[in-house]
This record gives structure tokens, C-alpha cells and sequence, in this order.
């Protein structure tokens, strides 16, 4: 199969899975685990953050962040289609207690007029506003950069309103690879940030989240709250080293594929690209050529082909480390053959 549905379908390299079986370990809920703390340390530097802590997934990092910076109660300002907000099973709520305040952006960004007017005043009858949360790349938006600038007006203006800022990084290197942009310069608009290296990255397990040292103290509290306290988890550790120190440069390569696969389906009558592709995502409505969403996966996967459904009528496709130029050139025959019939 060619396996176009995500990111996260990727196998850990020969490197990643020696580091793992060599990984010096110890019990990381005392602290004791060397390389899950080197981890930390070179996330943390990367960033730009005093401190980082390792978690088990981006959903559990992005939900640690509103527990950290949040009280029961409060409202969370976030864009309508992020990731946080549609995808995470509603555990804002469930677990911070908090509500969402969801505003339409633009490939993902939020206007920065319209984020300073969700502030809430103070007044008995209204929440408080405890966090706003950004994400880049936007999954919904189709891999879309959020403008370094944009992230400084938001953040700029959560200051002056004393609201901290997350910031959902998924892709986050996604964004720094396909921009020129440092994570250094994309984090210094934020006063936390999550990250996974188990995307495009190529590590099996984990995320990161990063901030101040009292935020990561805090939400170590609350990584054991959830269950995601771990013990030896320098073997889970060992190969999100390995994807820093080797699979940030390559995540070009994963970019390039996905724009010769966008032109060339963009070039299929009947298919409209609905997206700007930027970096790894490519969204694809199918109605033109006849089928629906499911109709069009079942049809790519009699032909050895994955992706996923991203609407009625939309399939998505993601490259990744696996996926390689023979791989799309394979893809498009198989595609123009099934429409063109």
C-alpha cells in the first residue's frame, strides 16, 4: 500500500530502533531518566524555552497546556477549525473545564482584531479569558502557514490583556522547513508550545511541550494526573532524539512530493484542489468526477492506495518520510486512469 492518510504512519528507521534498544534509561516520574531529560534539554534549547517535558501524545500536550494555564470556568479563545477544538474529544471541557470561544480564520490565522475583541471584560456574568491558542501548521487549512506575523499580533495583544498563549506546533517544523523561520522565532510568540515527533518526524511516540520552568513544573503535575506519567521511557525517548537531530531538513523532501502530487491532480479534469499547498497537506474535492469521498477511497484502496475522507466530497492526502517520488508518479497514473475512464 501507499499509505497517504497521515503523517503519523510512519515506521521507526534502523537508527531509531538501535537508539531505543542502547537507550540509557531510568524512572522518568523521578526525574531519572537520562534520555528522556537530554530530550527535554535539546527540545528546550531549540525552542527557546527554559524547560520542556515529554508526553505521549500532541492531544495530551495540548490538554496539559489548558489544565496548566487555565482555572474551571474560564474560556479559551481558539480558531473554529484547530485542531484542539475539533479534534480532541471535546476535552477541553472534560478535563479543564473550560469553554471554547471559536473564532473563523483565515488558512488557519485568526484576525487579530477579532481575537483582542473575544477578550472577555470583566463582569460577573462573563468567564474569564485564560488562554488563546494558535496552531501551525493549521490541519484543517490544509497545511497552512500562520504568518510569523500574525502570531506576533496575537501575542502582542494577549500581553497587553495579561492571557497567555499556546501554541498547537503539530507540524511545527512543517512550518519552520517550508518558511525559513526558525521554531526559535515561531515559539518566542508564544508562552508555550507543543510539538510532535511523531508526525513528519518519524519517531513512533511522543510530543513535547515547552515553556517556563514553573509551567513545566506544573504541568509534570498534570502528565501524572492524566496517567501519562512514564517509567523507563528512554526507549520511547532515544528515537524522538534521533528525528531532531535527523529529520527536520528532510521534511523538504516530504513538501516537494506533495506539490508535484497537487499539480499534477490539480491537472485531472474533474478534481479541484482546495487548498494552497504549502507543506505536507493536500485536500482534494472529488464531486466533479462523479464519486463522494468514500466512493473515491474505496476506489484508491482496491488500487493499493490510503488516504482519508475530509468531508463529503474531500479526500486528504499527507506525504511523509516513506513516501517517495516513484510513490506519487504512481499515484497520479492511478488516479488519472480511475477518472478518466
Amino acid at each position: 500500500m501507499i499509505d497517504l492518510r497521515s503523517d503519523t504512519v510512519t515506521k521507526p528507521s534502523e537508527k531509531m530502533r538501535k537508539a531505543a534498544y542502547e537507550a540509557e534509561v531510568g524512572d522518568d516520574v523521578y526525574g531519572d531518566d537520562p534520555t528522556v531529560n537530554k530530550l527535554e534539554e535539546v527540545a528546550a534549547n531549540m525552542l527557546g524555552k527554559e524547560a520542556a517535558l515529554f508526553v505521549t501524545s500532541g492531544t495530551q500536550g495540548n490538554q496539559i497546556a489548558a489544565l496548566t494555564h487555565c482555572r474551571p470556568g474560564n474560556e479559551v479563545v481558539l480558531e473554529a477549525s484547530s485542531h484542539i477544538f475539533l479534534y480532541e474529544g471535546g476535552a477541553l471541557s472534560a478535563f479543564a473545564g473550560v469553554q471554547p470561544k471559536t473564532i473563523s480564520g483565515e488558512r488557519g490565522a485568526m484576525k487579530p482584531e477579532e481575537v483582542a475583541a473575544a477578550i472577555r471584560a470583566e463582569d460577573i456574568h462573563f468567564p474569564e479569558t485564560g488562554l488563546i491558542c494558535v496552531e501551525n501548521t493549521h490541519n484543517k487549512a490544509g497545511g497552512a502557514l500562520v504568518p510569523l506575523e500574525n502570531m506576533k499580533a496575537i501575542y502582542d495583544i494577549a500581553r497587553e490583556n495579561n492571557v497567555p498563549v499556546h501554541l498547537d506546533g503539530a507540524r511545527l517544523f512543517n512550518a519552520s522547513v517550508a518558511s525559513g523561520i526558525s521554531v526559535k522565532d515561531y515559539a518566542s510568540y508564544t508562552d508555550t508550545v507543543q510539538f510532535c515527533l511523531s508526525k513528519g518526524l518519524g519517531a513512533p511516540v511522543g510530543s513535547i511541550i515547552a515553556g517556563t520552568k514553573e509551567f513545566v513544573t506544573q504541568a509534570r503535575k498534570w502528565r501524572k494526573r492524566l496517567g501519562g506519567g512514564m517509567r523507563q521511557a528512554g526507549i520511547v525517548a532515544a528515537p524522538g532524539l534521533i528525528a531532531l537531530q535527523e529529520n527536520v531538513e528532510r521534511l523538504a523532501e516530504d513538501h516537494d512530493n506533495m506539490k508535484v502530487l497537487a499539480n499534477g491532480l490539480a491537472n485531472i479534469k474533474g478534481l479541484i484542489v482546495e487548498n494552497q499547498v504549502e507543506t505536507n497537506i493536500l485536500l482534494v474535492n472529488v464531486a466533479e468526477a462523479g464519486y463522494n469521498a468514500d466512493q473515491f477511497l474505496n476506489v484508491l484502496k482496491d488500487n493499493h492506495i490510503l488516504a482519508n475522507a475530509f468531508g463529503p466530497n474531500t479526500i486528504r492526502f499527507i506525504t511523509h518520510l516513506h513516501i517517495t517520488k516513484q510513490d506519487v508518479e504512481t499515484v497520479l497514473n492511478v488516479i488519472s486512469k480511475v477518472v478518466n475512464k
